[in-house]
C-alpha cells in the first residue's frame, strides 16, 4: 500500500459513450485496479479531481481561472458558451496566438466547449441535464439571472441533490452593491489596491495583472474542493459564494490592519513596502535591482557588501523601525553607492553576501530564465493549430508531478456534439438542435 497522501498509479477500466470521459456503471465510482509502479504499461498519476465533472457557466477571467484550476487537477470541465460570440475573452485581443486570443487561451485549457443558446427551444433542458450529471456547477452570471431560469442554488439542488454550486459575484450576496456587475480594475480601485500601488504623487496605477479576478478564481477553487469533501461526508448539496470585492479586501488585509492599529492611511510605496527598509528597487549604472534586507542581520550584510559598514552603525539605521522612520536618508545613502555599480555586479556582490536580491526582468527574460525552465512551469501539449503551444502550468506539485495540459483551449462549440451525446441525446437530436441554432 502507498504511504498516506501518496497517489496510487492506477489502470482505469473506463466506460465511455462517445464523450471521451470514463462513465461509472453504478454509484458514481470508477472501477480501478492498482497497477505495479514497475509495470511497463503506460500509466498516469491519478489527479486529485479525477472523475469529477464540472459544469462551467462563466466567462472573462475569475470564473474561467477557477475552472481551469479544477481542470488542471483532473476534473472534466464543460464550458458552456453563447453561440457565435462565446466567452467575451475570446475577443480580448490583441495579442493573438495564431488567430486565437492569448488571454482566452491563458484561462481555458483542460476544458470542453459547449456552445448553447439558453433562450432557444431545448437549450435550458440541455443545461439542466448537464447539471444533473455534474458534481460541480460554477456560474458568474448577473445577479438573479439563474433564479429567473429556476437554476439558483435551490433550483439546481432539486435537480442534483449532491451538487456543489459555486457563484462568483462582484460584490457578494448581500449589501447595497450586491446587484452591480464588476471588473478587476473597478475592484482594484474600489477595494483600496490602487491607493497603495504605484508611486507617491503620481497617477493611480492598477496592478499589472488581473490579480483580483485570478485571486477570486483561486478562492472559488479552494471553496469548491472543500465543498466536495463536505458533500461526500454529508451527501447533501453545498453552496459556495465568493466575490471580487471580498478578494480585493483580502489583498489589502495588512494595510487595513495597519490603519486599524495606527489610524494612518496607507500610501503608495513605489517598489517598496511601508513596514520594512531597505526593501525596494535601487538604481544601478544600467538599470535597477530589487533588494530585500528584511532583518537587521541582512542589513548588516548589505552594508558590508556595499563597502559601507558605517551605515549599520548609524543610530538612524540601528533597527528596522529606525530605518523605516529614516527611510529617505537611508535610500539616498544606499542609492549613492548602487548607482555606481552595474546591475550584474551589484547582484553578484549581494548574492555572495547572502542578501536577498533580484534583477527586474521583463516577461521575455523571465520565460528564458534557466530557473523557469527547471521549474517545469511551462507546460506544452500537441495543438492542432499552434505547433509551439505552451502554457503556464498550475504552481502545485503532487509527488513531484505537475498536472499536464490534457486538452488545449477549445474552439467555440468544438465539443457540443460530444457533450450532448454523453448527456443521452441521439445524433438526430444533435442535428435538430444545431439546425435550430440552439447549439453550435
Amino acid at each position: 500500500m502507498p504511504a498516506p497522501g501518496v497517489f496510487r498509479i492506477v489502470e482505469k477500466q473506463e466506460f465511455s459513450s462517445g464523450f471521451g470521459w470514463p462513465l461509472a456503471p453504478r454509484g458514481g465510482q470508477f472501477r480501478c485496479r492498482v497497477a505495479s509502479f514497475l509495470s511497463a504499461r503506460l500509466h498516469a498519476v491519478v489527479l486529485a479531481l479525477d472523475g469529477i465533472v464540472v459544469a462551467d457557466l462563466t466567462q472573462n477571467v475569475a470564473g474561467p481561472f477557477c475552472t481551469q484550476i479544477l481542470g488542471d487537477m483532473g476534473a472534466e470541465v464543460v464550458k458552456v458558451e453563447r453561440p457565435a460570440r462565446g466567452d467575451d475573452a475570446r475577443a480580448w485581443a490583441p495579442p493573438y496566438w495564431g488567430d486565437e486570443s492569448a488571454t482566452f487561451m491563458a484561462m481555458n485549457r483542460n476544458k470542453k466547449s459547449l456552445a448553447l443558446d439558453l433562450k432557444g427551444d431545448g437549450g435550458l433542458e440541455v443545461l439542466r441535464r448537464l447539471i444533473a450529471r455534474a458534481d460541480v456547477f460554477v456560474q458568474s452570471l448577473r445577479a438573479g439571472a439563474l433564479g429567473e431560469l429556476g437554476l439558483d442554488f435551490a433550483g439546481a439542488a432539486r435537480i442534483n441533490p449532491r451538487l456543489v454550486y459555486c457563484s462568483i459575484t462582484a460584490f457578494g450576496a448581500r449589501g447595497p452593491l450586491a446587484d452591480l456587475p464588476g471588473y478587476d480594475a473597478l475592484m482594484q480601485a474600489y477595494g483600496g489596491l490602487m491607493s497603495v500601488n504605484g508611486h507617491p504623487g503620481q497617477e493611480p496605477a492598477r496592478v499589472g495583472t488581473s490579480i483580483v479576478d485570478m485571486g477570486t478564481g483561486m478562492w472559488a477553487a479552494l471553496g469548491i474542493v472543500a465543498a466536495l469533501r463536505q458533500r461526500d461526508t454529508t451527501g447533501h448539496a453545498v453552496e459556495v459564494t465568493t466575490a471580487l470585492f471580498e478578494t480585493a479586501l483580502m489583498w489589502v488585509s495588512y494595510h487595513a490592519m495597519g490603519y486599524l492599529g495606527s489610524g494612518e492611511v496607507p500610501q503608495p510605496q513605489g517598489s517598496g513596502t511601508a513596514m520594512i527598509a531597505p526593501y525596494q528597487a535601487f538604481p544601478t549604472a544600467d538599470g535597477y535591482a530589487m533588494v530585500a534586507a528584511g532583518s537587521d542581520a541582512l542589513f548588516h550584510r548589505l552594508a558590508a557588501a556595499l563597502g559601507a559598514p558605517r551605515l549599520a552603525d548609524d543610530a538612524r539605521f540601528t533597527d528596522n523601525p529606525s530605518r523605516v522612520r529614516h527611510r529617505g536618508e537611508l535610500v539616498a545613502a544606499l542609492s549613492a553607492i548602487t548607482r555606481e555599480l552595474k546591475t550584474a555586479d551589484l547582484l553578484e556582490r549581494l548574492r555572495v553576501a547572502g542578501v536577498p536580491s533580484a534583477p527586474i526582468l521583463t516577461v521575455d527574460a523571465v520565460l528564458a530564465e534557466p530557473q523557469t525552465r527547471a521549474s517545469g512551469m511551462l507546460v506544452g501539449a500537441p495543438h492542432p493549430r499552434i505547433p509551439d503551444y505552451q502554457s503556464v502550468g498550475l504552481p502545485i506539485l503532487w509527488n513531484d508531478h505537475r498536472p499536464e495540459v490534457r486538452r488545449v483551449p477549445p474552439r467555440l462549440g468544438e465539443h457540443s456534439a460530444d457533450v450532448l451525446t454523453w448527456l443521452g441525446y441521439t445524433l438526430d437530436d444533435v442535428r435538430a438542435l444545431r439546425a435550430q441554432r440552439v447549439i453550435q
